[in-house]
């Protein structure tokens, strides 16, 4: 059986390649600073996150859970998790990305049994974090010194970005229990069934008995998962996911503009550019032009 993330795009670190793939990025409301193209869809990455939410609310979303963080809280997110952030009206906060390889020090080293048991646990997919805790509040101000470093770069910025890193883990680590494994929930076993079949046949007209059908449920419990699970509608959901593989095609294949829109299911092309642009700030060309060959989509 295939991976449930294998369902989802794989949003890649800006700066993956260069000798140090550490991303920061600072979110006011719907903007990002570095700004980063695609859609506001489900997603995961082989990176480790930390968010740090400076003003205002947001809500991160997972297959089987919703969790708000509030101003002055943060949340760790795992690699592999496929989640959502959506903010919960004005909102400010910084999105801290990282390899896991960071925590390890060199390769072979004793340290990887304090990061892989963390990284490798599915049922740690999201640790919300709260100055209630000591420990927490501790962690919590080690990632105002990560946010600060942002501010003034010294040429040791590398460095200190790596110490800091080191320091909020072993501050986590020393606090986390590792929890055992369980069973995938009722809800996340029926959207697996409804997300294959929408990755496969997205290009054809689906309905909301269509969808429903494909688990086995009724359309009533097919809106009941999508706003449990997803925080969204099948509706909503499959727009998204229609126009992210078309941003796909668009940066990977020389297909025409229409036939790339017909075959992820807009027959209105004029329908297709707009709500491309509402979603990524640039037409279809624009889009192609600026990210051609690169076949991925930074989220």
């Amino acid at each position: 059986m295939d991976s449930a993330r294998d369902r989802y795009l794989n949003s890649v670190n800006l700066n993956i390649g260069t000798e140090f793939p550490y991303l920061v990025l600072d979110v006011v409301n719907d903007h990002s600073s570095p700004r980063n193209p695609g859609f506001q869809v489900m997603h995961w990455h082989e990176d480790l996150q930390f968010i740090y939410v400076l003003h205002g609310a947001i809500q991160i979303q997972t297959l089987d859970e919703t969790v708000p963080i509030r101003a002055g809280e943060a949340v760790f997110i795992n690699q592999n998790v496929v989640h959502g952030v959506s903010r919960l009206g004005d909102c400010h906060y910084n999105s801290f990305l990282f390899p896991p390889y960071f925590l390890e020090f060199y390769p072979g080293s004793p340290a990887r049994a304090f990061v892989e048991p963390v990284t490798a646990n599915e049922q740690l997919a999201l640790i919300p974090i709260a100055p209630s805790v000591d420990w927490q509040r501790e962690l919590l101000a080690g990632l105002r010194q990560l946010a600060e470093l942002e501010t003034s770069k010294t040429p040791f910025y590398p460095y200190e970005v790596l110490v800091r890193l080191s320091s909020i883990w072993l501050i986590l680590r020393r606090n986390l229990a590792i929890p055992p494994k369980r069973k995938e929930s009722v809800v996340s076993l029926r959207m697996q069934k409804v997300l294959r079949y929408v990755e496969e046949h997205y290009g054809e007209n689906l309905s909301l008995e269509v969808l429903a059908k494909s688990a086995d449920i009724s359309p009533s419990e097919c809106l009941r998962c999508f706003r449990l699970s997803l925080g969204t509608t099948p509706y909503q959901y499959l727009t998204e996911f229609r126009l992210s593989r078309a941003a796909q095609l668009l940066t990977s294949t020389s297909d025409p503009v229409g036939d790339i829109a017909a075959s992820v299911g807009f027959h209105q092309p004029s329908h297709f550019g707009k709500r491309f642009k509402e979603h990524t700030g640039y037409s279809p060309r624009e889009y192609r032009k600026r990210f051609e060959h690169s076949g991925q989509i930074a989220i």
